[in-house]
């Protein structure tokens, strides 16, 4: 698509989730599927927390604001729960955790809205996932949205806004979609092991690390070719909502896949990441809702698998 992005937008669909004291790293080593104990200042990382099944929780965009000071930024619709969740495993661990979104501002920068405020930024890295400090400001970069360069900017609530035109949380959501990068809402808790959203090839997924929940089953799915799921875009007409089941037409009573983030698009319709068999998206004519409910088209993710890397 030709729509380009450009502007700042206010996050008010993202929490914040705070890891504070000396054992922060260490707890969430051992519970996400990322390593936070190699975790620089200058980058940040996309995690999941999984079921003892594989199954994604909550995924995250992590990055520490000091040694032993670590944000989780998440979807607000599942902070609650997923606080709750990672509470249980804190037992004898130095670590407090806590609900920071009142504490913290969050905005989506896009095109020209991030090289102003990157401009003065010395050695400044465009790579997904890298993370530059100035003063309390921190801003992490994300991954593209048809090609249109994009970040988080993440500061203290008395800290003046970032500069630039007004985007839309639509535009933003949109971008979010166009980028390929799921992330997990309350209706796809514990729908997807990491693969079926592509996350071991865009950076969430560290198979060199310790042992966290759901690590065997992340693992066989990645070693033992048993995948046969993968996230791709998809186009429809109509509207469609996280949770929508897929169908393909040779099998009108089994899903073969599910809607896992979806916005309007700018000249019509809804853009979505989905999630489904890849024998279903190599053979076409899927559906959402029902067999005969509203004709996705499909594409692939805008970026490479690792397995064709």
């Amino acid at each position: 698509m030709n729509i380009e992005l450009n502007g700042v937008v206010k996050l008010n669909d993202l929490g914040v989730i705070r890891a504070q004291g000396e054992d922060a790293a260490k707890f969430l080593q051992g519970q996400l599927t990322q390593d936070f104990l190699l975790l620089g200042q200058s980058e940040a990382r996309l995690a999941a927390f999984c079921s003892a099944k594989g199954r994604m929780q909550a995924s995250f965009i992590g990055f520490k604001r000091g040694p032993t000071d670590i944000l989780l930024l998440c979807s607000r619709d599942i902070l609650a729960a997923t606080i709750k969740r990672l509470s249980m495993f804190v037992l004898r661990a130095k670590v407090k955790l806590s609900d920071a979104s009142d504490l913290f501002l969050l905005y989506g920068l896009a095109g020209a809205a991030l090289k102003n405020a990157t401009e003065n930024i010395a050695g400044y890295a465009v790579i997904a996932w890298a993370k530059a400090d100035f003063d309390s400001i921190s801003l992490v970069n994300l991954y593209p949205a048809d090609a249109v360069a994009r970040a988080l900017w993440v500061a203290p609530v008395d800290t003046p806004a970032p500069v630039g035109a007004a985007l839309t949380p639509e535009q933003w959501a949109w971008g979010e979609v166009r980028s390929g990068i799921a992330t997990i809402t309350q209706p796809v808790v514990e729908a997807f092991v990491p693969q079926m959203l592509n996350y071991e090839s865009v950076g969430g997924v560290n198979f060199k690390k310790g042992c966290y929940p759901g690590q065997e089953v992340v693992a066989r799915s990645q070693f033992r070719g048993t995948l046969k799921r993968r996230a791709y875009l998809a186009h429809a007409e109509a509207s469609l909502i996280a949770g929508d089941e897929l169908f393909a037409p040779d099998d009108a009573a089994q899903p073969c896949g599910m809607v896992v983030q979806a916005a309007a698009a700018p000249t019509g319709g809804v853009d979505a990441i989905v999630s489904m068999q890849i024998s279903a998206f190599s053979g076409g004519g899927v559906h959402a809702r029902q067999a005969d409910g509203p004709l996705l088209t499909l594409s692939p993710p805008p970026y490479p698998l690792l397995a064709d890397i």
